[in-house]
Order: C-alpha cells, then sequence, then structure tokens
C-alpha cells in the first residue's frame, strides 16, 4: 500500500494543525523532513520540519509515532502536530509529497484502512461518523456507544449463539458417527428463541434511535393567522419566518433546529391549513399535512374543537393542543408574541422526546434495521421448520447460515470457516 498524509485538524487558521501519515513507510517518511531517528512509540518529541529538497527549516513540531499494529489504521502511523498557520501548514504538506511512495489520503481512507486491518468493523465506523457528525450531547453518547463496540458485541453474540445451533445441526448431519448428541432440537430451539427476543428488542428502539442520530421533529399546524410563525420566531429566538397579518404567508416549511435538554429537536412552521382556490397555496398546505403526520410531536393551534377538527390530522399521544394568541398562557395557551406558554411547550417536547430516546436501540441507521429484519426473517423460518418434524435438518441448517450472513454483513465480517471452527471446538471429532 502507498503511504498517504492528510490534515486531521479543521482546515484554516488555528493554534495547532495536527498531520496525520500511515503506512509502511511513514516513519521513513518521518526521518526524511526531521533528518533524525524515530522517537519511541508514543512519546511526544519536539523536531524541526524540514524540506527534504533544500534543508530548510518550516516548523518546530511535536512529533509522536505508533507502531503497526497499535495503531488507529493498524500500520505504522505518524502524528505532527504544527502550528495551526496556513502557510505552515502548507509547506509541511509540500514537503511530504516529495518523499518516495507518499501520497495525499482519499476522503475517509485512514478510516477505510483501519477496517481492513480489523481495527474497527462497519458499524464503528459508522458510529465514528455519527461521533463526527453529533451536534448534541444525546447524539454524542449514542455514536461514542456504537463506535465503542456495542452494536459489533450485541452481533458478535448473536452470532455465536447462532453458531452453535449450526454446529449441532451440522454435527448431527456429518458427524452421525461421532459422539455428539441424538436429538439436538431442544438446544437450538432455545438458541433461536434467545437471539429471537434480542433482536426483537433491538427493533423496538430502532425507530427511537434513528430519530435521535437524525434529529427529532416537531411540527406547529393550525389555521392561517393562528400564530404559528411568530411561534417559531419565538423559539428560533430570531426572525426565521415572514410574520404577515395577510392569511397564506406561509407557503413552504420553515425549519429551525435547536437543542433541547441535549437533543437535536427541528421545529417546523407549516402552511395555515384551509379550502383555497390558490393552487400554490394548496400545495403548501399539502405538504404542511405531510410533514406534521410524519412529525414526532404536533403542536395544533387552535381555539376551540371545530378549528381542530377542520386542520384534519389526528392528536396522538404526545400532541399538544394550545390555544394560540393567549396572553395568560395556563395549561393549553400559547403566545409567541408575549412569550406565555413557551417554557411549559419545551418542557413537554423535550420530556415526550426524553422519553422516546431513553427507548432508543443500538440500531442506529437504516442499514442495521434492514439487517436485524432480514437476519429475523430466516431465524423465524428456521424456528417453523424445526417444529415440523418432517423438515430437513439440511435446510433449517441453510436458514440459519442465512441469517448469520445478514448479521455479518451488519458488521462487514463474513467469516465463512466460522462454522467449521465451531464444530471443532465443541465435539472431538477430527482429534
Amino acid at each position: 500500500m502507498d503511504t498517504i498524509f492528510a490534515v486531521a485538524t479543521t482546515r484554516g487558521k488555528s493554534g495547532v494543525a495536527v498531520i496525520r501519515i500511515s503506512g509502511p513507510d511513514a516513519f521513513e517518511t518521518l526521518a526524511r523532513v526531521t533528518g533524525k531517528p524515530i522517537p519511541e512509540p508514543r512519546v511526544a518529541t519536539l523536531r524541526w520540519i524540514t524540506d527534504p529538497r533544500d534543508g530548510g527549516r518550516l516548523d518546530n513540531a511535536l512529533v509522536i509515532v505508533f507502531s503497526a499494529p497499535h495503531s488507529f489504521t493498524g500500520e505504522n502511523v505518524v502524528e505532527i502536530q504544527t502550528h495551526g498557520g496556513l502557510a505552515v501548514v502548507s509547506s509541511v504538506m509540500d514537503a511530504l509529497a516529495t518523499c518516495p511512495g507518499c501520497r495525499v489520503a482519499e476522503a475517509g481512507e485512514f478510516t477505510r484502512r483501519a477496517l481492513m486491518n480489523d481495527r474497527v468493523d462497519l458499524a464503528q465506523v459508522e458510529g465514528l461518523a455519527d461521533l463526527i457528525n453529533a451536534e448534541t450531547k444525546a447524539q454524542q453518547q449514542q455514536a461514542l456507544r456504537v463506535f465503542d463496540g456495542v452494536l459489533s458485541d450485541r452481533v458478535a453474540n448473536w452470532r455465536q449463539k447462532l453458531l452453535h445451533a449450526m454446529a449441532l445441526l451440522e454435527a448431527t448431519i456429518d458427524f452421525v458417527d461421532e459422539e455428539v448428541p441424538v436429538d439436538v432440537s431442544d438446544d437450538v430451539v432455545a438458541s433461536l428463541r434467545d437471539v429471537l427476543a434480542e433482536m426483537e428488542r433491538e427493533l423496538l428502539g430502532a425507530g427511537a434511535a434513528q430519530r435521535l442520530s437524525e434529529g427529532f421533529e416537531v411540527a406547529i399546524v393550525g389555521a392561517p393567522n393562528t400564530g404559528k410563525s411568530t411561534l417559531l420566531n419565538r423559539l428560533a429566538g430570531r426572525d426565521a419566518a415572514i410574520v404577515s397579518d395577510i392569511a397564506g404567508t406561509t407557503r413552504d416549511v420553515v425549519e429551525v433546529r435547536m437543542d433541547l435538554d441535549g437533543l437535536p429537536v427541528t421545529f417546523l412552521d407549516t402552511a395555515g391549513i384551509r379550502q383555497t382556490e390558490d393552487k400554490i397555496e394548496n400545495v403548501g398546505v399539502d405538504l404542511a399535512r405531510r410533514r406534521a403526520k410524519r412529525a414526532d410531536i404536533r403542536v395544533f393551534l387552535a381555539e376551540d374543537e371545530a378549528a381542530l377538527r377542520a386542520i384534519g390530522l389526528d392528536v396522538l399521544e404526545g400532541d399538544l393542543v394550545l390555544t394560540p394568541k393567549s396572553d395568560e398562557g395556563g395549561d393549553r395557551g400559547i403566545s409567541g408574541l408575549t412569550g406565555a406558554g413557551v417554557d411549559a411547550l419545551l418542557r413537554h417536547v423535550g420530556g415526550h422526546l426524553g422519553t422516546l430516546s431513553d427507548g432508543a436501540s443500538s440500531l442506529t441507521r437504516e442499514r442495521h434495521k434492514r439487517a436485524v429484519e432480514l437476519g429475523k426473517a430466516e431465524l423465524l423460518t428456521a424456528l417453523n421448520m424445526l417444529a415440523d418434524e418432517t423438515s430437513d435438518q439440511e435446510l433449517i441448517a441453510e436458514r440459519l447460515s442465512i441469517g448469520v450472513h445478514h448479521l455479518g454483513v451488519l458488521v462487514g465480517s463474513l467469516d465463512t470457516e466460522d462454522v467449521l471452527g465451531a464444530i471443532f471446538a465443541n465435539f472431538c471429532i477430527g482429534k
């Protein structure tokens, strides 16, 4: 492989910039730009960085080396901590580019090498990406759990149990003359039911996990001129939406994203819902209904039951029905103009979404959910086949194998030797 390098910190002027080098010639490259022997691994050492072409000094930097496989990528890695001036970083990068076998890394290439060298699995890579993009405390904590291997460990546990069940079936099929159990169906059924129960728990919390990762949505809905845009502006602390006495001013959905008690929440100001001959406004009304249906919470601004029915949306658990333009606030009143009732609204939204996020599982992406759903379907088929005494055990084993395959796709680990290894570990058949 080539030796790659890149700036690991945010581009632009800063106090410190970190330049990372990884690959077979990482240490030789460092020696070339410092003119000194490689320091001890994991010991920060001060070195002058020089241009190999003329020996000119570029910066006095801290240098740390990490020997393979004890590095993020699993390769020899060097980190050069330079001063963060644009000219300094640019000159050091130019110097590295002159070194033989060195090239600028492609997007995500360091993490890709970590994956290839089994330093992380695919789920952890996604957790790392989510950690980098986390905007709130809750997103940070969820991403850390996935990056730390919570999902990977869970999947590994499921696969271990399924491989044990497959080993029992395979041993019965292929090694009937050896010292193996004659009837293994009870053990296999117990393993399958155990894994299926855990899968179901994860799937139940998958929706909340994905919403936590992407952000929750709270839609403000109501008829025209009920104070929706004024309320959104109050929540945003700025003029995010146009406020006017003219009905139908809001045609599109205006979004304001905020951190609410550590949760990522986007408030939506939607078009006023009413019957109108205006084709453009009707498009806005249809969009308002669609976005409101998908939202996690709907805040209905309606003066009475008739106004609420006219909106045409069901009030679900967690939704709020509030009296608009009510300066007194109280249990149901709210005013974006004076702020009355806004704190109560935020407490309700934060409390309800906090309860939802408490049930979040480690399946933070649709890909995770889909893989578990596919694996679950195969295990249910195998379980039903086991209940039928006429079922072919080879076909049952095949269903289990496909289920394990789907779980392997989840973490990016597909080892066809796993089943054979489980058999040899559990039975004295080959000696």
